[in-house]
């Protein structure tokens, strides 16, 4: 199983960008997703997550500017995130419930980062 997130990018404040992370490999089944971040010097933080159902809980920065969305179909998260502000830059992580067909258990599945720089 592999997830692969790309989108990310240089763009200016007030700027957007949308995020893509694809789970792929042999999946039985793929549950909650999700988009953390990673400022400098910052712990790692929830930025939107987003259930099988299509039910989404933000984080309070996010609220009103990011929208979190999937394709159950593709096995894709999105996150399209308008308004962005310099406070905005880190790197972006998706994470992925899912169980893989070979190993027939449940577990949490991380992205590689894609690096998102809000230039104020």
């Amino acid at each position: 199983v592999q997830l692969q997130a790309s989108g990310g990018g240089l763009v200016q404040a007030g700027g957007s960008l949308r995020l893509s992370c694809e789970a792929s490999g042999n999946i039985l089944s793929v549950d909650d997703m999700g988009w953390y971040r990673q400022a400098p010097v910052k712990q790692r933080e929830l930025v939107a997550t987003i259930t099988r159902g299509g039910s989404a809980d933000y984080a309070d920065f996010a609220k009103g500017r990011f929208t979190i969305s999937r394709d159950n179909a593709k096995n894709t998260v999105y996150l399209q995130m308008d308004s962005l502000k310099p406070e905005d830059t880190a790197v972006y992580y998706c994470k992925i419930g899912l169980v893989p067909r070979d190993l027939l258990k449940f577990d949490d599945y991380w992205g590689q980062g894609t690096q998102v720089t809000v230039s104020s």
